[in-house]
């Protein structure tokens, strides 16, 4: 039976394990990790402290992004010791009411992750269509003697990913945005320049992998479809015409405000990004 893979936070039950009876031990957490993510690539791995009406110990939460991984997991290690002296209980959690119901976009990071698994590091790349500086596009800072003290830097960005050996062609576009608190201080405002390029990138390749499914099969093949209902005005566009997409103004720039969280520490960028095909590892 096939099984779809999205570029989404894991939200199903069916997804997620618990794991208890667990020792404490330094590094609990890394080791749960090398101990699970031999059956698949995993969202999170969170161990925390009993309840003391349970006694001393550990639980911990690991959450898969396939729910046929996480199942197989659960029957290979339950009632295994794996990297502890005394058995552990692992078992697939029931269906709560407390389970989030908003599906979230992964951050840039583990699209590229889970595309390097599913893929390969050679079967997909990205590069930046556009990555334009749109300050004040809005109207802001003209009024007659506003102070510049307080500035908002914001980017809007284009990037197209690639999937050369499944014929997939995918496209996202997302705004960064912050505020500079000294907007005179130019050390300051490259900086937050900077951070918000970082921010754009990171949302724009997020955008674009939010187009794609990945379907995998019971052999371990992965088929990749193009998700329709996630298509946008911007998808039609030619290459011209998203260059010059800040003239356009019918098209407002809160719609690419997307809901995700972006690890900028993780980001890497460097000056001559723009011109670049950005890794895919």
């Amino acid at each position: 039976m096939a099984e779809v893979v999205e570029f989404r936070v894991p939200a199903g039950s069916a997804q997620t394990l618990l794991v208890w009876g667990l020792e404490p031990e330094p590094g609990l957490e890394h080791s749960l990790f090398s101990a699970f993510s031999k059956f698949g690539p995993l969202y999170s791995v969170r161990a925390h402290r009993n309840a003391a009406v349970a006694g001393p110990g550990y639980y911990a939460i690991i959450k898969f992004y396939s729910a046929g991984d996480a199942s197989r997991a659960q029957r290979a290690c339950n009632g295994q010791r794996l990297f502890q002296k005394s058995p552990l209980k692992v078992c697939v959690c029931t269906k709560q009411k407390g389970f989030q119901q908003q599906v979230l976009a992964l951050n840039s990071n583990k699209c590229q992750e889970l595309a390097n698994h599913y893929l390969g590091f050679n079967g997909w790349s990205s590069r930046i269509i556009t990555l334009q500086n749109v300050s004040g596009f809005d109207g802001e800072n003209e009024e007659l003697g506003k102070t510049l003290q307080k500035r908002s830097v914001k980017y809007l960005c284009a990037v197209e990913v690639t999937l050369p050996n499944h014929g997939v062609r995918t496209r996202g576009v997302a705004l960064g945005e912050a505020e500079v608190e000294n907007g005179e201080d130019p050390l300051e405002f490259v900086t937050a320049s900077r951070r918000v390029q970082k921010l754009a990138v990171g949302k724009a390749l997020s955008s674009a992998f939010q187009k794609i499914l990945l379907v995998v099969l019971e052999n371990g093949k992965v088929v990749v479809e193009y998700n329709s209902t996630q298509e946008e005005l911007t998808d039609s566009l030619t290459e011209e015409e998203l260059n010059g997409l800040v003239q356009v103004s019918e098209l407002s720039l809160e719609q690419f405000d997307l809901e995700e969280e972006e690890v900028l520490s993780d980001l890497s960028f460097d000056d001559e990004l723009p011109s670049r095909e950005m890794p895919s590892n």
